[in-house]
């Protein structure tokens, strides 16, 4: 069967997976970045490869695949904007192209990459609306329309900037519901919330409970605008955290009218995990 390289570019990390045509992930290392400059970005990238192909000829590889945070130009497989790497008008799939050898470089944004792989391997439907958000350090979605992407004019699903009303007044969705949103809030680490939550502090209980219903409001942006068939989630926060969707699902419906309450059926959290960028980005090489 076919393989390919998938890359999943993060600011604190870079992990890359050997994947087959059939979305299975063979082997996956993980390395620190090194947002220090572009350079030293790049030859983080280098090593993750070299790493994963120790004992795999690049003869065997079909291409490689590769998710960037930020706004992306994927024709020209160059990364322009990005909050957490040195990347602006990083021209990412020539200088792959460049080292490695290959003709064929899939290039996007992490977050569509991680889609694609969500709805590729869930049997996605080309009579569908499907919806991937991912809640971890940031907040995001991607939006695939009967088996196309649905990009606007490059920024489109940006979840995290919808204002949604909060006791501190309107508030960006990411600012308070992302990771490091509710570690401002809390005074501790995110994690230790969640922990708090399940243990029953009172202190943390409010904080999770207005979290859930500030995404709820976001989603419901979503619900009312597309009415999507499927919303997967996937990212830190939730994976780790998976009580939070039933959270989030209960403050949904009450937002909902009943004929937009066929979506708390079909919410799911990610089976793939932490591992859909790279599976993404490896299966984006097949499609070209």
């Amino acid at each position: 069967m076919k393989k390919a390289i998938g890359i999943d570019i993060g600011g604190t990390k870079i992990a890359a997976g050997i994947v087959l045509e059939s979305g299975e992930l063979l082997h996956r290392v993980e390395v620190k970045s090194d947002s220090t400059d572009r350079e030293n970005m790049f030859k983080q990238v280098v090593t993750a490869v070299e790493q994963l192909l120790e004992g795999t000829p690049f003869s065997d590889i079909e291409g490689i695949g590769v998710g960037v945070p930020g706004k992306v130009d994927r024709e020209n497989g160059i990364a322009i904007f990005q909050n957490n790497l040195p990347w602006k008008q990083f021209s990412v799939a020539a200088r792959l192209k460049e080292y490695f050898g290959t003709k064929s470089i899939a290039m996007d944004n992490d977050v569509y990459m991680a889609a694609f792989a969500e709805w590729k391997t869930g049997q996605g439907s080309t009579n569908e609306t499907f919806v991937y958000v991912t809640i971890s350090t940031g907040i995001a979605c991607s939006i695939i329309h009967h088996g196309a992407f649905i990009r606007g004019a490059g920024f489109a699903g940006e979840l995290g900037l919808i204002p949604v009303l909060s006791k501190m007044g309107n508030e960006r969705l990411e600012k308070i519901s992302a990771g490091p949103g509710i570690q401002k809030i809390a005074g501790i680490p995110a994690k230790d919330v969640f922990t708090g939550y399940l243990n029953g502090s009172e202190e943390c209980q409010p904080i999770i409970e207005e979290m859930a219903n500030h995404l709820a409001q976001g989603l419901y942006s979503i619900s009312s605008l597309i009415d999507p068939h499927r919303m997967v989630f996937g990212g830190s926060v939730i994976v780790n955290n998976p009580f939070l969707l039933d959270l989030i699902k209960e403050k949904l419906k009450i937002l909902q009218l009943p004929e937009q309450q066929h979506l708390l059926e079909q919410m799911s959290i990610s089976k793939l995990k932490q591992d859909n960028g790279i599976v993404g980005a490896g299966l984006r090489v097949f499609e070209k």
